[in-house]
């Protein structure tokens, strides 16, 4: 009997629905022929954090180049390969991966691993991974003082190892505010696949895979601890589907981080092929790879095209039959380690447990050497560092500064710091000044902040520096 279930894993009630006791009210003309979580999907797609992403970084912030990826960009392309990855899954392998017909895999399979794929990265704050950075650089610049009151470790590690993969549970749980305190209303399903590291800040172990980072802050432990009662699923161990999702996510940056450089002529298809052969070491995979890239290259030199289209529409070829074999390589990874995962002790990567490990990681060193240290990368990532800083300075004196240290939506102490008290979004001020709210003043506050900046964009954050700047914040 496999330790996880999946009728517990596909669990398509919604926490709303558990509470009042019954599922969604429908109006008596309305006619539903989706399923719960291709509702989930849609659900995703629609909300306002998904349109942020459009002007969040990726791997190149604040770029001009409107051919170079977004956040938001980089999730629909994870949501492509990660519902791809589901359809194979269903189709392909029907003997390894069978599941009672009453769950409707075919449907319910793509359309959960789409809507994680979507939704992964909506926590991630301003100018990409550089600005966790400099949320938790901001916060241990602070000193022990910060953290008066906050007496548990996980209280404290929270933010001085803020991470946003916690944030996008939190958004999706809490922030995003319809008419109660349910969020979206996600399913379990859902929710417990979400979690990509299901472990709290206090537990984060660098050693083991699902405990690399975490995934839920304390203001959201309840909600976890539900959500892991009605999937089977507890701390430590991960949805089966959440491999996939790391696995597409890990393909998309290994593969179009590296088109993105050459589009923005930061590499060329020469170099990263002189990479490729240089450290193939005879694996069959990565020397197929590049044979069909050199014959496209060579095909499409005898069409008149410049130097920049060459080079372009070959390291798009490059992309695609990349993708492919790892997409085909990594679904073989699942199912070949399917009784292992459903047992909760696979402990690798996908990508690491498949046969294109050799090829995943060339890409990735050849964007750690080539490309992430490049000073045009590096020189904007610092203005993202800044502008991050200088926020939270000006929103921590805002926040702090009121006339009752008790009372979080107590008047502030001068004209100005009401004004920038006033610029932090509305339903992040209701969730930290409500009544319920259970957590100390400390961490509300703290939370608070961290939910005004990592729910900005690049250009946002840029703008409503200079604004506060300027009123004299």
């Amino acid at each position: 009997m496999p330790y996880l279930d999946w009728e517990k894993l596909l669990n398509t009630q919604r926490r709303k629905d558990k509470a009042k006791g019954h599922t969604e009210e429908r109006s008596a003309k309305t006619v539903e022929h989706r399923t719960q979580l291709e509702r989930d999907h849609d659900r995703i797609l629609f909300s306002t954090p998904v349109r942020r992403m459009q002007d969040k970084t990726q791997v190149f912030p604040l770029d001009p180049n409107d051919s170079v990826r977004t956040r938001l960009t980089h999730s629909h392309e994870v949501a492509n390969m990660c519902r791809s990855f589901g359809t194979a899954l269903v189709h392909a392998y029907p003997e390894q991966f069978s599941l009672p017909k009453e769950l409707n895999a075919e449907r319910n399979i793509p359309a959960l691993l789409e809507a994680i794929g979507l939704a992964h990265d909506l926590g991630n704050p301003p100018f990409g991974h550089q600005g966790e950075d400099a949320i938790q650089s901001w916060i241990k610049s602070k000193g022990p003082e910060l953290f008066e009151g906050l007496e548990q470790a996980a209280l404290r590690e929270d933010f001085l190892q803020f991470e946003g993969n916690a944030q996008a549970f939190r958004l999706l749980t809490r922030l995003q505010i319809l008419n109660d305190d349910f969020g979206l209303n996600m399913t379990y399903a859902f929710l417990g696949a979400l979690l990509k590291y299901p472990s709290p800040s206090d537990k984060v172990n660098k050693a083991v895979l699902a405990r690399k980072k975490f995934n839920f802050f304390q203001s959201e432990a309840e909600i976890v601890r539900e959500v892991w009662q009605e999937t089977g699923l507890s701390e430590g161990v991960r949805h089966p589907l959440t491999f996939i999702m790391e696995a597409c996510d890990d393909i998309a940056y290994s593969v179009v981080d590296v088109e993105d450089a050459a589009k923005k002529g930061l590499i060329n298809f020469d170099s990263l092929i002189g990479h490729l052969q240089h450290e193939a070491k005879g694996d069959e995979i990565v020397l197929k790879i590049i044979a069909k890239a050199k014959d496209q290259h060579d095909e499409f030199r005898g069409q008149s095209l410049s130097a920049a289209e060459l080079d372009d529409i070959t390291m798009q070829m490059l992309r695609v039959n990349a993708i492919g074999v790892m997409i085909v390589e990594a679904t073989d990874a699942f199912v070949a380690n399917l009784s292992a995962i459903t047992a909760g002790t696979f402990g690798d990567e996908l990508m690491a447990a498949s046969k294109s490990a050799h090829l995943w990681r060339l890409l990735k060193d050849f964007a750690k050497t080539h490309i992430y240290p490049r000073r045009e990368v590096l020189e904007v990532e610092l203005k993202g560092h800044q502008t991050i800083h200088g926020l939270m300075d000006v929103f921590w004196a805002a926040i702090i500064n009121r006339k009752d240290p008790a009372v979080l939506s107590s008047k502030r102490t001068s004209p100005l710091y009401s004004y920038v008290y006033s610029r932090i979004s509305e339903n992040y001020r209701r969730v930290a000044e409500h009544p319920n709210n259970r957590m100390p003043i400390r961490y509300r506050e703290l939370q608070l902040i961290t939910d005004m900046v990592s729910g900005m964009t690049d250009n946002f954050a840029i703008s409503m520096l200079e604004e506060l700047r300027t009123r004299g914040a």
